[in-house]
């Protein structure tokens, strides 16, 4: 009957669409680190891309691209097809920060990239090299007034995370240091440990090895409030500045053109994974506070930022020089 053959074509074009959306990954899959190894960024998208690999059936290989403080990574992934096989696990540098301080980047961050899911915020920590003669943020400030121009700071690269936590604390004490960029946290935190640079604004997954083994001295974190991962360590705030607040995020993003269906399973995936106990547990050892999203509140997220650190690099006058 005729109704029939108008099922059964119906059923037909539809299927090719129902089993594509299906058949997702069908194929390895790379999820790009714009830093080196060994970070904070490179640590969750292994963890991430371990559960994937298991819950999905493909691999989910970590790719670490470093340089520009995250932007060559980042571009990378804007320039891939937007097949769900080239994911980006990012921090806030190239995201919110860089775009920030600059005009003429390679990429839009709000046109290029798809938000996939806010996986963690990650406050930061103030460590010191254990042989500078300060103990407290109030005799760093003490310490940076009497030897202006003498502090150096290092950071992932010119817009990182790390180098506006810098600044902004020069802002807020009034004082001078000169900041030293990298090419990760990673080798900035070999530096300070080694004694070539004085202190660091450093996530605490990426610090916390170092002062838990005596390498460096952890001074505050750079939270508004104390971090579960370190409760004795007071804050940069209730230590010496008021107010003073620094600290990043990770989160899951795609090209631009990313298909609904692959952002909405990527997202369902990583969160539960990010919820699972002993990935949770993790996370938090590392410093990490896990926080639930969504793609929609990851954007309006990722907005927030991009308009908060506009509005420091006005007030603090930072450029790229």
């Amino acid at each position: 009957m005729w109704w029939i053959r108008i099922i059964l074509l119906v059923a037909a074009f539809a299927a090719p669409r129902a089993w594509a959306a299906d058949a997702y990954p069908s194929r390895p899959a790379r999820i790009v680190v714009a830093f080196p190894a060994g970070g904070s960024v490179d640590i969750l998208a292994r963890l991430v891309g371990q559960e994937l690999t298991r819950r999905l059936g493909q691999s989910f290989m970590v790719d670490n691209r470093s340089g520009a403080a995250g932007v060559v990574g980042t571009d990378y992934v804007t320039k891939a097809a937007p097949d769900g096989y080239t994911l980006l696990m990012a921090g806030a540098g190239p995201i919110v920060t860089s775009p920030a301080l600059s005009n003429s980047m390679p990429f839009d961050p709000v046109q290029d990239l798809v938000p996939i899911t806010l996986v963690a915020l990650q406050p930061g920590m103030l460590i010191v090299r254990p042989a500078l003669p300060v103990k407290s943020v109030e005799e760093l400030i003490a310490y940076a007034k009497a030897n202006p121009g003498r502090l150096t700071y290092g950071s992932a690269g010119i817009g990182a995370s790390q180098h506006l936590g810098g600044e902004a604390f020069a802002l807020r004490a009034g004082v001078q240091m000169v900041h030293v960029p990298y090419r990760g946290g990673a080798p900035a935190l070999n530096d300070l440990i080694a004694g070539q640079i004085d202190l660091m604004f450093e996530t605490i997954p990426t610090a916390l090895q170092a002062v838990r083994g005596g390498q460096v001295r952890a001074l505050a974190v750079t939270t508004l409030s104390r971090s579960p991962a370190m409760p004795d360590l007071p804050s940069v705030a209730e230590a010496g500045l008021p107010g003073f607040e620094s600290r990043s995020w990770l989160g899951l993003l795609g090209p631009r053109g990313l298909p609904d269906e692959i952002v909405a399973t990527l997202d369902r995936h990583v969160r539960e994974i990010a919820e699972m106990p002993e990935v949770k547990a993790r996370l938090i050892d590392l410093g990490l506070e896990v926080v639930p999203s969504t793609p929609a509140s990851f954007r309006s997220f990722l907005a927030r930022e991009l308009a908060s650190n506009r509005a420091l690099v006005a007030d603090a006058k930072i450029t790229l020089n």
